[in-house]
């Protein structure tokens, strides 16, 4: 049975409410899979089954937090831009900067470019 998931609803969305009467806060998502050899349509959900108290492990040794920096780049200076991709940065459109950690600006050299500092709380999404 090869089956491939084509839809995944949070509860609330259309096509949840019966289910959201029948499992309450306990309905996580409702996904439609399909069987493609089988010819079916399967539609299944996930459900909390229990709640408990848990605290992530410390790792020991752990490095602390880079501190993410903004760069600086000339809209025609694509090669730099394609080094700081392949680096994992990423460009912030509102503060017109690639955001990176400080540790990799400074491991490419790109100390003299840093234009805006922490920007850590602004990386939500």
């Amino acid at each position: 049975m090869q089956m491939k998931t084509k839809l995944i609803l949070k509860p609330g969305q259309k096509g949840t409410k019966k289910l959201c009467e029948k499992y309450g806060p306990s309905l996580v998502c409702v996904r439609y899979r399909y069987d493609t050899t089988g010819n079916k349509r399967y539609k299944t959900v996930e459900l909390i089954e229990e709640e408990t108290e848990w605290t992530p492990p410390v790792k020991e040794n752990a490095e602390p937090t880079d501190e993410i920096v903004g760069i600086r780049v000339g809209y025609k200076e694509t090669k730099l831009q394609g080094r700081l991709k392949k680096e994992g940065a990423k460009w912030d459109p509102r503060k017109k900067v690639w955001v990176l950690g400080l540790a990799k600006a400074e491991k490419m050299e790109l100390r003299d470019r840093i234009v805006v500092r922490d920007l850590s709380d602004d990386q939500g999404g």
